[in-house]
């Protein structure tokens, strides 16, 4: 979908170059993990879509805020100990480097998660 993708340029281009770059990060690590995903605006922020909703990122105040839904919380609440989390969302501070690799690994759990459900579903 070529608007969305457009509205989540313009979306991100809103915020200061450093902020942007973190969202872009992310943004280039759902598309590489979940290639056939679709880039939606959901929430009044980006997302992506793959089989239902897969994750929501967003820049706040003082965080980067990725909700990959309470399971994927929950898949990874060891790892996501050092960071102020809730039920579906967790908040990467912006004075430190996004954890790349977690953010790949929780991606790739959502994705498994939906196609499973899919499968089920099928």
């Amino acid at each position: 979908m070529a608007s969305a993708s457009v509205d989540i340029d313009k979306y991100i281009s809103r915020f200061p170059k450093e902020i942007g770059a973190k969202l872009e990060q992310i943004r280039a690590i759902v598309k590489k993990t979940a290639p056939k995903a679709e880039e939606v605006i959901s929430y009044k922020m980006p997302a992506f879509k793959l089989n239902g909703m897969l994750v929501w990122y967003t820049a706040h105040t003082n965080h980067i805020g990725l909700y990959p839904k309470a399971s994927g919380i929950a898949a990874f609440s060891k790892e996501l100990s050092a960071y102020k989390t809730s039920k579906g969302a967790v908040q990467f501070p912006l004075d430190k480097p996004l954890p790349l690799g977690l953010i790949t690994k929780m991606v790739k759990y959502r994705v498994q998660e939906n196609l499973q459900k899919d499968r089920i579903k099928g």
